[in-house]
C-alpha cells in the first residue's frame, strides 16, 4: 500500500517486482489500482534496459508530490509486462508497505528502490556509488 498525506495512493496484490543490478526492487502497479491523481510532469529519462520513462506528479490528501511516480508507456520487449504500470518513489510518499512491512527508500534522489528487511545491499545511490 502507498499513502500520501493520510490518503491511500495505491493498493494492490498485482504488482510486478523488478530487480536490477545493485538496486533494491521497484514495484510497478497496474494503473487501475492507483487511486491518486497522476499528472504528467514533463521531462523523462531513458533506462538502457527498459526504455523511455515518463514522470508524474502524485496528487492525494490535498498534497502534490512532484515527479514522485514514473511509468514506461512503451518499454523494451523484455519488459513488455510493465507497459503502463506505475512505480513510485517511496521517499516522496508518506508511507509505502510491502505485505505490511514499512519500506525504506533507496538512498539518493535518483533511484526508486524499495528496501525491506529481507533486501540486503550495498545499493547504488549512496555517495561514491554512481560509477559501479
Amino acid at each position: 500500500m502507498i499513502e500520501l498525506a493520510g490518503a491511500v495512493v495505491a493498493s494492490t496484490r498485482r504488482s510486478f517486482r523488478v530487480l536490477e543490478t545493485s538496486h533494491p526492487p521497484a514495484y510497478y502497479l497496474p494503473p487501475e489500482d492507483v487511486l491518486a491523481d497522476l499528472v504528467p510532469a514533463g521531462g523523462g529519462s531513458v533506462c538502457e534496459w527498459k526504455g523511455e520513462a515518463s514522470y508524474f506528479d502524485v496528487v492525494a490528501g490535498g498534497v502534490v508530490a512532484p515527479r514522485a511516480a514514473w511509468a514506461y508507456p512503451d518499454p523494451s520487449e523484455a519488459f513488455r509486462l510493465i507497459a503502463g504500470h506505475v512505480a513510485f518513489y517511496p521517499a516522496s510518499m508518506g508511507q509505502c508497505t510491502v505485505d505490511g512491512e514499512v519500506v525504506r527508500p533507496q538512498p539518493g534522489g535518483f533511484y526508486g528502490g524499495w528496501i525491506t528487511d529481507d533486501i540486503v545491499g550495498p545499493f547504488k545511490g549512496v555517495p561514491g556509488s554512481w560509477g559501479w
